[in-house]
């Protein structure tokens, strides 16, 4: 079974302005997030079916494992870092649009600063 730490990514943050293709505000950011989440869908949907076939071939009854299973506190909390894992992939455009904003927003009030200083 493979973890995070199987396979590392680096979550990079892109230079400049993105395209935007919706009008709407958040629309983009929603749009990604919908993409991410189906991408999610499709290799969770791939490697279950992967699971029931190789068990299936093996004559074991995966589903009724699956019902009856009971997980430790190691599972549980392995279970909870992928969450907080996929959370920051899903929240990525959200996080990255607020750092910006606050990085602008510092920027906007420095310069503001110095120019009521300067005319001061």
């Amino acid at each position: 079974m493979m973890d995070t730490a199987d396979r590392p990514h680096v979550v990079k943050d892109a230079k400049g302005k993105r395209p935007a293709f919706y009008e709407a505000p958040g629309m983009d950011q929603a749009m990604s997030m919908i993409m991410v989440l189906a991408n999610e869908i499709s290799v969770i949907h791939d490697r279950l079916d992967s699971s029931e076939r190789v068990a299936k071939a093996h004559g074991l009854d995966l589903a009724a494992g699956i019902e009856t299973l009971a997980l430790d506190q190691a599972a549980l909390e392995a279970r909870e870092a992928w969450r907080q894992d996929f959370m920051e992939r899903l929240f990525y455009l959200m996080r990255k649009d607020a750092s910006e904003a606050a990085a602008a927003d510092s920027d906007e009030r420095y310069q503001a600063t110095i120019a009521e200083i300067a005319t001061s």
